[in-house]
């Protein structure tokens, strides 16, 4: 009898501790990114009877043997805030603050006066920096955002996709003081001195020839060094010339004159390139300009220049590549989030403030990129949901109550029989 007790102290201990997950589970229903534990409760050594024959064994009673985190995908509800990231997946944001490296699914974030990407303790999330050319790199630091005004970028390449009409059958003699007239077709750019002022440039085609096309760039004199300031300059010159199937076969610049006003670099160097051409740069001609027939229009251009500016906005993909919008018109990649991956994440240790430590049993953690090896991926302005099931935790409280008052009645009964004996000797 006095061993019956015991067994119902364990069993009173046990639905107790058994209750605190529960409670705790409750507590926490909505915690961003928490995962809901259980308890897991083994029996204590019993007493033989018959020795080591086996069989008519006496049990000693219960305990909690683990508690265990149900490492399941939450529900992902979507935010309007910019820096709210939710995972999908198994993996972890990696966080670094005053106590080390911890891991975190609690993606509610934002930027510091710093510009650092902290979470609500301030601690800063870590990813990998993109260098000069917006190419992700594999160096692990901060993800931060710079506030200071990025500097401009001369143009050094464009690159035109363009149809030049094969049916035009006239010839016209170019004249820069009257180049709209005495033009086939023509097309503007824009292109950035190296302090960053913008310059319209306009093109000018004329076909000198079966499959052979002249073209001039014109600026406004006012921005040339050494122009009139009343009348176009020009800065470009060449020559294209295209194959019997109307693929772009050679293309010479002739004359080259980048020397804009205002104190910018002279002679830049700004590199035009109409295409792949087959007989000059050994390429398919078949990406770049063409000459069909049909009306000659330009497809795409782009340059490689930009003014100086300011971030206006950020955003994340579902990579968790940071891009910034500047008020220039101009985008550029920072950084990207990384994710850490653990082989045993039931393992991890608990620190509070929806953050975990590495720990023996959880194994060594591989920090990758999303999208690799299992680790998932990011959903932009979404916060991942806790997933505790109140419905279930309510279910699992009344059975845990049932249970407790069940031991308690175990000892109470026990309590009258010692009772009975006692009264014996009456």
């Amino acid at each position: 009898m006095m061993t019956s007790l015991h067994t119902g102290v364990t069993g009173l201990s046990a639905q107790g501790e058994a209750m605190n997950v529960i409670g705790d589970n409750i507590a926490n229903s909505k915690t961003t990114g928490f995962k809901a534990s259980r308890a897991e409760f083994e029996d204590m050594m019993a007493r033989h009877l018959t020795g080591i024959l086996g069989g008519n064994e006496v049990g000693r009673g219960v305990r909690v043997s683990s508690v265990t985190p149900i490492i399941t995908q939450g529900s992902i509800d979507h935010t309007e805030k910019s820096t709210d990231i939710a995972i999908d997946g198994r993996g972890y944001f990696v966080v670094k603050g005053h106590d080390g490296q911890s891991y975190s699914r609690d993606g509610s974030f934002h930027f510091d006066k710093d510009g650092f990407l902290v979470n609500n303790e301030g601690h800063r999330i870590q990813g990998y920096k993109a260098d000069k050319r917006g190419k992700m790199t594999n160096e692990l630091g901060d993800v931060r955002f710079p506030k200071a005004l990025i500097p401009a970028v001369s143009t050094s390449r464009v690159d035109i996709d363009m149809n030049l009409d094969s049916r035009v059958m006239d010839r016209k003699v170019f004249d820069p003081k009257n180049p709209h007239d005495t033009s086939h077709t023509s097309t503007g750019i824009e292109v950035y001195d190296s302090q960053g002022n913008k310059h319209l440039v306009t093109i000018f085609f004329n076909k000198t020839a079966d499959r052979t096309w002249e073209f001039r760039g014109m600026v406004d004199g006012a921005e040339i060094t050494g122009a009139e300031d009343d009348k176009l300059a020009e800065v470009l010159a060449g020559r294209m010339t295209f194959t019997e199937d109307g693929k772009l076969d050679t293309e010479q610049v002739m004359r080259s004159n980048w020397n804009f006003r205002g104190g910018a670099k002279q002679n830049q160097k700004i590199e035009i390139n109409f295409g792949q051409a087959i007989a000059s740069e050994g390429g398919d001609g078949l990406k770049g300009s063409k000459q069909y027939g049909s009306k000659s229009e330009v497809i795409t251009w782009k340059q490689d220049g930009h003014a100086a500016g300011t971030i206006s906005d950020i955003s994340f993909n579902g990579d968790g590549v940071l891009t910034a919008l500047y008020n220039n018109g101009h985008t550029a990649d920072l950084s990207q989030l990384a994710l850490a991956k653990f082989e045993n994440p039931e393992a991890l240790f608990k620190i509070g403030h929806n953050r975990l430590k590495q720990s023996r049993d959880s194994g060594e953690v591989a920090i990758g990129k999303a999208m690799t090896s299992g680790r998932g991926r990011f959903f932009a302005k979404s916060l991942e949901r806790s997933t505790v099931d109140l419905a279930n935790e309510f279910v699992n409280l009344i059975q845990t109550q049932r249970a407790f008052q069940a031991n308690a009645k175990t000892i109470t009964t026990t309590d009258e029989m010692l009772a009975e004996v006692i009264n014996l000797k009456r």
